[in-house]
């Protein structure tokens, strides 16, 4: 203990406290350093560090060995926090969900490649042509394409099966982490709406408006900075009861499958099991805005 001022008032900082005429260092590797800072976060009354209290409290010599401490106690932190998110059970499902969403771009990027390359090799083929029968465009070009751009056309295909693959697991691994949200909205929707959140976690944070509008970052932006309409909806758009609603209910779907999902997103977070009372108050209140009531 060091004596140095008539303080009257407890003062807490990362290396110790300081009481009346007397400091107590705080003991401790990075790593218990590092759960101290994290404490004294969550404490109103904490104060802020300094490192010229820090040498007169005699926790170090000077601001150079100060700023040494603090390095290391830093990435002790970063590590502690690293492994946290990595025990996190939704990291697992947000990059399953940016896996699913590259491999969107993927396809979509080599089908675009493959049409250019058929016209190239074939003139005569349109690619406002629709294909016959609800056959996608790789079926279409494949009925002429030559033996380079087949093997390449394969490639894409097991690509959509890898797609679809992965889809099921997605929709499968967000029924476990949110069963309410999954229930409400359907696997994928309830996943992609916790990657763009960043974790459950986060999306359990989020009021109504901001999940509404979640996935619609340009819309969004149009609207802050050039003063185009709001836009309604994000990626709930995706799920029928929003998508297949008369354009007039539109909105008002949107905004009350909102409201159910943020509150299901605190059941999955707080208690991670379904709530089939207030699914079934959800399901009719959505219903019910579909048809205008």
């Amino acid at each position: 203990m060091t004596p140095w001022s008539h303080h009257t008032t407890m003062e807490s900082y990362w290396f110790g406290d300081r009481e009346g005429p007397v400091c107590h260092p705080f003991a401790g590797d990075p790593m218990l350093c590092a759960g101290r800072i994290e404490r004294l976060a969550e404490d109103v009354n904490a104060h802020m560090p300094d490192w010229r209290i820090a040498v007169r409290c005699g926790v170090v010599r000077d601001r150079s060995e100060y700023l040494e401490r603090l390095r290391d106690i830093s990435f002790a932190l970063a590590r502690r926090n690293l492994g946290r998110a990595l025990l996190n059970p939704s990291s697992g499902l947000v990059q399953m969900v940016r896996m699913l969403d590259l491999l969107d771009e993927v396809i979509n990027l080599l089908t675009e490649r493959a049409m250019e390359w058929h016209h190239a090799t074939r003139p005569g083929f349109s690619r406002k042509r629709a294909p016959p029968g609800g056959r996608g465009r790789i079926e279409l070009i494949r009925e002429d394409a030559d033996d380079d751009l087949a093997g390449l056309l394969d490639e894409i295909d097991r690509l959509k099966d890898r797609r679809s693959i992965l889809m099921k697991q997605v929709s499968r691994k967000a029924g476990d982490a949110l069963p309410n949200c999954s229930a409400l909205a359907g696997g994928l929707v309830a996943a992609r709406l916790a990657a763009e959140a960043g974790g459950i976690r986060e999306l359990a944070a989020m009021p109504a408006a901001t999940i509404q509008v979640l996935g619609a970052k340009t819309a969004l932006f149009s609207h802050l900075s050039a003063g185009t309409p709001p836009p309604k909806h994000g990626i709930i758009y995706q799920h029928g009861r929003v998508h297949g609603s008369r354009r007039e209910n539109r909105g008002r779907v949107a905004r009350t499958l909102s409201a159910k999902l943020a509150i299901a997103a605190r059941i999955d977070y707080y208690r991670n099991s379904i709530d089939k009372e207030f699914l079934k108050r959800a399901e009719e209140s959505v219903r019910k805005a579909g048809r205008g009531a």
